[in-house]
């Protein structure tokens, strides 16, 4: 008999450097949403990694970023507190960027740390070979980690390396999630995330981060296809008439594309019902962050 091993693994970074797309990537299905908007990932995300003799449990983190709300400083919190709880910590970083304030205050805090620490340069597909290695001599000089590994997220290179590098370092330890389950968060969550993804990328920056998504409801009807009701929350009239678009062309397009990916997500057929509600200043409000799933126990 082999030994199984398990463990549980943080992936943190600034925001935008792909760890969204790398989680995707891992568990080879869209869990996590993706945006070029930085700060797309509000709660930690947890994607299981399945093998027959190996489960790794992922944890996406919000972008490490300077808060500029209460919602700012629950991300950022979401992000430490994902630190206090694993056996390795995958220190992102995108080859295309210089390392700045942001990559060395993480560092600071990854000092501290007293698991295994990862760079992983994601993104080398965008720069020069010769480039890569000034990286990580630079990097090098700032934190002795357990290994550099470049990858990219989007193409896939080198991926398959990590995992095993990483598989190869947990400990012993036993299955938590079934075969096949991908994530611990509820159906629910991730439908919410799926469309809050659709209104990020359609309006641009004409909506920025002042929109939440809540599933309010999700049955099945008589017609066998999956009913699910979702509410768009913004903080300005302004921007709810942006989300409905003219003659309701904007919010049409939103619940069309979201419902492909809910499709896929739940296998089967859906009927998606969107409304747009204005709460003006939710995101500066600890009532409406907790009512709105932003909660956390160390906040």
């Amino acid at each position: 008999m082999t030994e199984h091993k398990s463990g549980f693994v943080a992936i943190v970074g600034r925001p935008n450097v792909g760890k969204s797309t790398l989680l995707n990537r891992l568990i080879g299905q869209k869990i996590a949403i993706m945006s070029d908007k930085a700060q797309t990932t509000r709660n930690k995300i947890q994607g299981v990694y399945t093998t027959d003799d190996a489960q790794i449990i992922f944890i996406d983190t919000p972008g490490i970023h300077k808060p500029k709300s209460r919602l700012g400083d629950y991300m950022v919190e979401a992000a430490y507190s994902a630190l206090r709880e694993v056996d390795a910590i995958m220190f992102m970083i995108s080859a295309d960027q210089k390392r700045g304030r942001g990559d060395d205050f993480i560092l600071e805090r990854l000092s501290h740390q007293n698991v295994p620490v990862y760079l992983i340069i994601n993104k080398i597909d965008k720069v020069h070979p010769d480039q890569l290695l000034h990286i990580i001599d630079d990097y090098r000089t700032q934190m002795d980690f357990k290994e550099v590994i470049p990858i990219s997220a989007t193409e896939g290179n080198n991926v398959d390396r990590m995992l095993s590098v990483l598989v190869d370092q947990m400990p012993e330890g036993p299955q938590y999630f079934p075969d096949d389950q991908i994530t611990d968060h509820p159906e629910y969550f991730i439908v919410s995330e799926l469309v809050r993804e659709k209104v990020l990328k359609l309006t641009r920056d004409e909506v920025p981060h002042s929109v939440a998504v809540v599933t309010d409801t999700m049955k099945r009807a008589d017609t066998g296809k999956i009913h699910i009701q979702a509410t768009i929350i913004v903080e300005r009239d302004s921007q709810k008439g942006i989300i409905i678009g003219k003659g309701g062309k904007m919010l049409k397009n939103i619940g069309t594309q979201a419902r492909k990916d809910i499709e896929n997500l739940l296998g089967d057929r859906v009927f998606l019902e969107l409304w747009v509600k204005v709460q003006k200043d939710w995101r500066d409000k600890k009532t409406y962050l907790q009512d709105y799933g932003y909660r956390n126990d160390d906040y």
